[in-house]
């Protein structure tokens, strides 16, 4: 009866589906568990190509939950994610009883396994034929945690499950993973589908509702199903006299339904008039809601202090109009996520930029932080540029800190070859300021008028990316043909403001451009009391200095391209004064901390220093820079200390330049000069000069691995007492090194290699280490480390070159070692991991070759057990063999922890007396690494 009644319904479909389009009908049944669903279910497909096709390639994405070996799970890796990969068997998920026929002829299957599953037809389908598929088959739900999507035994969220054609699928039959960044299987198709949900359940979808339970339409996107058992909140706003209605597949606050009543029909007005479209069903997905909220608006925590950036309500108002403006333009076309996404994440980013502009025009980027943070009446955050910032100056800054650090990826990129920070950076912010220029240039309204007409023309129609830019180049007069270009690389454009002179009435501006595109640009005059006027101008393709006429309207500042409104690598140049001492230049200004850079002045940063060894105790300094968060090619830093313990001046300064080609096989070239003096003893001070060239290869944005080479050389210069110069110490000696290193940060499997060539007068020697840590459980791993080192050459008159077994002797001053010379005390037991790694003192140096390995394994939450082994032979000795173990704790992982020596080539070492002076630690105080680590995933 059930298999007689959906095939009528089916038949009853045909009668109301278009000629051409391919229709689902679905039967769900879900368990009590709410972990299995059983499917009936019918496919009618269309051959729409120019030729036969004797097969059908169906998605069986709930493959990608079975098991580790899955595009998702690698692709969740590079996310710093590893729920999936550690999964339990039971929370994964899987296809079961897959039975396929085509009216009474049951078709052969050969791995239901596969994401993508091949069904051969028995007779071969010319074009604008359709053939009928019956399915049966179980879905056993993965967990929830993953994704998004699955089961969590209360509530079920459903989307990429059901078997589906690919509606993307050319000739090439290329495979089409499920690597969750929520790209359409089949839009377009006619969707019937009806649930059997367990007693108090309901269900809830993107489709229309027709009776409970039951959904039906057409979409652009594809389906999604919430089954929970609590009933949905729904608002109706009525817009240009039709009721929306707004679901929402998750509880709301009180508060935040309140919100919505009053800004959901403000927001979907704006939407309309900007794009004349709205769907007449809006649903939105607890997944959805997490993914496309708007970022930057959560407070700031601190301990058991709470600063609010924004009011409950403007957050709620930012947020879903981030959100609904997304799912509008998702229904208005059809898109490929993985090609489309720039123009779909454009269009979205442009209304919310608009949005601001109209409702947010005076909002700071960091909100209300400035005021809330308040020390006994003094505000510390007014006194950063970034509180001055507008909240819309976000989309050119957060491109602009990525461009800075040549990681930036071009806007065309496949979206699943993008960072998760390109993602947002290019995809979203840069191309939305890109349409937010055009629209500016062209006229607000006309911009408006080209996308809306573009919508009613090409509704649920698959996006031409080619045809809506030549179309957008038209109705903007070619003020965007520089847009087709531009999409295709990693774009470097300056406009430089390099003059002007008056004349008459008028302002002769020179300014000129390192690119051939036709970009236009727009001049900004601005008076003492802030009053504005702008100037648009094409430009030509010519690279020369072309002068432009404006009116001189008593202004006191020109700019090119103010607020960050196109996406430039360097700011820095598009402003100048007209009048005072600073015509024709730029002020120089001094900061109290780092900020985010204020490109109309030539900033100097102060930052107070406070650093410690225990010969120069306390050292207080200030640190002179002219970089800040983002990177600059020409970086200077000068830090002098005062030596609480020598009553003396002390510090350090490098002076770099740095190359950063765009496409090339190098990301950067950093060249520069450095110099340092400190104490490295009581009374003994040491100065160190420096040039180097470090040059870091090219890294594919969404990889952990990276590769560089680094060329130095070093001048030492040392303070010797008379007890030293008997040790035959040196005094002045340079070193020249070699090095090339490899890192791999990623999950699981993570590594890291180096080889170094070191070389003076007196000694040659080449060195190697690898490093391997495998997470061979959840938060549970094992690290191995191995080193080799040989002197080619040794004429060296102490030990102070050899290689260090238990100690390193730090002659190049490169480690941060707290006790350069302590040979007792607590900083005669830090422990830097390099040379031999030896925990123990089970050796001191040797002068011609090591090998040793370094083990270390998780054992229960922050304890580890270590095992150090290795051979060493310094000459006219016999080789030595040495081991060590113990007990790590980690007290803050990779940066502080502390090593308990046990058994080692010396004996049970808990027994001997001076135990507490051979316990190890590891200190690592270096802000750059620790900001390198929460980094992992993002670039």
């Amino acid at each position: 009866m059930k298999r007689f009644l959906l095939r009528f319904l089916l038949i009853f479909n045909f009668v109301v589906v278009s000629a051409q389009q391919d229709s689902i009908y679905i039967n769900a049944k879900v368990s009590e568990s709410k972990r299995q669903v059983t499917v009936n279910q019918e496919i009618t497909y269309f051959n729409t190509t120019s030729t036969d096709i004797s097969q059908i390639k169906l998605l069986n994405w709930i493959a990608a939950y079975q098991n580790r070996d899955t595009k998702l799970v690698k692709r969740q890796l590079e996310d710093r994610e590893n729920d999936l990969y550690f999964a339990k068997s039971a929370d994964l998920g899987s296809l079961e009883n897959l039975e396929i026929k085509i009216g009474e002829k049951a078709l052969s299957i050969n791995d239901i396994s596969a994401e993508n599953i091949y069904i051969m037809f028995p007779n071969t389908i010319k074009p604008g034929e359709k053939v009928h598929l019956s399915l049966q088959y179980q879905l056993n739900l993965p967990d929830q945690k993953f994704t998004g999507y699955g089961s969590n035994g209360k509530k079920i969220a459903l989307k990429y499950f059901f078997l589906v054609p690919d509606a993307f699928e050319n000739l090439q039959e290329t495979p089409k993973n499920f690597i969750d960044i929520e790209e359409n299987q089949s839009p377009g198709v006619y969707w019937k589908v009806i649930f059997e949900v367990p007693a108090n359940y309901y269900s809830q979808s993107n489709l229309t509702e027709i009776a409970p339970n039951y959904f039906e339409g057409t979409l652009n996107t594809d389906p999604e199903f919430v089954v929970s058992d609590r009933n949905f909140t729904q608002i109706s706003p009525t817009v240009d006299g039709e009721k929306i209605d707004i679901t929402f597949g998750y509880a709301l606050t009180k508060k935040e339904k309140q919100n919505l009543e009053f800004y959901l029909p403000l927001q979907l007005n704006f939407i309309k008039n900007k794009i004349g479209f709205l769907p007449l069903k809006i649903f939105i997905s607890e997944k959805f809601r997490k993914s496309e909220n708007f970022t930057g608006l959560e407070d700031v925590k601190f301990w058991k202090f709470r600063y609010p950036l924004f009011s409950e309500s403007q957050r709620n108002d930012l947020d879903y109009f981030s959100i609904i403006s997304k799912n509008v333009i998702q229904q208005s076309l059809i898109f490929e996520k993985k090609q489309d996404h720039w123009l779909m994440n454009g269009l979205k980013t442009y209304l919310e930029i608009q949005y601001i502009e109209r409702y947010y025009k005076d909002e700071k980027l960091l909100g209300q932080l400035p005021e809330n943070v308040n020390i006994f009446g003094f505000k510390p955050l007014q006194l950063f540029y970034a509180s001055k910032l507008k909240l819309s100056e976000r989309y050119g800054l957060a491109y602009l800190y990525i461009l800075t650090k040549n990681l930036d990826q071009k806007i065309a990129e496949p979206f699943e070859d993008l960072s998760n920070y390109n993602a947002v950076a290019i995809s979203h912010l840069e191309m939305g300021s890109l349409f937010s220029f055009i629209a500016a240039k062209m006229g607000q309204e006309k911009f408006d008028d080209f996308i809306a007409q573009y919508f009613r023309d090409h509704a649920h129609q698959q996006i031409d990316k080619t045809k809506f830019l030549k179309d957008l180049a038209l109705a903007s007069g070619s003020s965007s043909d520089f847009l087709d270009d531009f999409l295709q690389r990693k774009n470097r454009v300056n406009f430089t403001l390099k003059r002007f002179n008056k004349t008459g009435d008028n302002f002769e501006v020179k300014i000129s451009k390192n690119t051939a595109q036709k970009i236009p640009l727009k001049i900004e005059t601005i008076t003492k009391t802030g009053e504005k006027k702008e100037f648009w101008f094409d430009t030509n393709d010519s690279q020369t200095d072309v002068v432009y006429t404006i009116p001189q309207s008593n202004a006191a500042k020109i700019v090119v391209n103010n607020e960050y409104i196109f996406p430039e690598k360097n700011f820095r140049d598009n402003y100048l004064y007209t009048k005072g001492i600073y015509s024709n230049m730029k002020k120089i200004k001094l900061k109290l901390f780092q900020d985010i850079p204020n490109p109309e002045f030539n900033e100097i940063y102060l930052n107070p220093r406070l650093n410690f060894n225990i010969y120069d105790k306390i050292l207080l300094g200030l640190n002179f820079k002219n970089s800040s968060l983002f990177e600059r090619k020409f970086n200077y830093s000068l830090t002098p200390y005062f030596s609480s313990g020598t009553g003396k001046m002390t510090g350090s300064g490098a002076i770099s330049y740095s190359v950063q080609p765009a496409e090339s096989v190098v990301r950067t070239l950093d060249v520069g000069v450095s110099g340092s003096y400190f104490h490295y003893d009581y009374d003994l001070s040491f100065q160190k000069f420096g040039v180097f060239a470090n040059l870091n290869f090219a890294k594919n944005p969404r990889s952990d691995v990276g590769r560089s080479l680094g060329v130095s050389y070093n001048f030492y210069e040392k303070d010797l007492n008379p007890k030293i110069l008997a040790e035959n110490e040196y005094q002045k000696y340079n070193l020249w090194s070699i090095g090339y290193g490899y890192s791999d940060r990623q999950m699981i499997h993570e590594k890291y290699a180096s080889v170094n060539l070191q070389l003076m007068e007196d000694f040659q020697k080449i060195s190697a280490e690898a490093f391997y840590r495998w997470e061979y459980a959840k938060d549970k791993k094992l690290s191995v480390r191995m080193f080799g080192g040989y002197f080619l050459t040794n004429t060296t008159k102490n030990n102070l070159f050899d290689y260090g077994i238990s100690k390193v002797s730090n002659y190049s001053f490169s480690y941060g070692l707290l006790g350069q010379s302590a040979t007792t005390g607590l900083l005669s037991q830090q422990l830097i991991l390099a040379e031999g790694g030896f925990k123990s003192y089970v050796g001191k140096t040797t002068n011609q070759w090591i090998t040793s390995l370094n083990v270390d394994a998780h054992v229960w939450r922050w304890f580890n057990v270590y095992a150090d082994a290795g051979l060493y032979k310094s000459r006219l000795q016999p080789t030595q063999f040495i081991w060590d173990s113990g007990v790590k704790v980690k007290v803050i992982p990779d940066f502080l922890e502390v090593y308990f020596p046990v058994q080692s080539s010396l004996g049970f070492e808990p027994s001997f007396k001076d135990y507490g002076q051979r316990i190890r630690f590891t200190l690592v105080l270096n802000f750059s690494a620790i900001t390198n680590y929460f980094s992992r995933g993002w670039f």
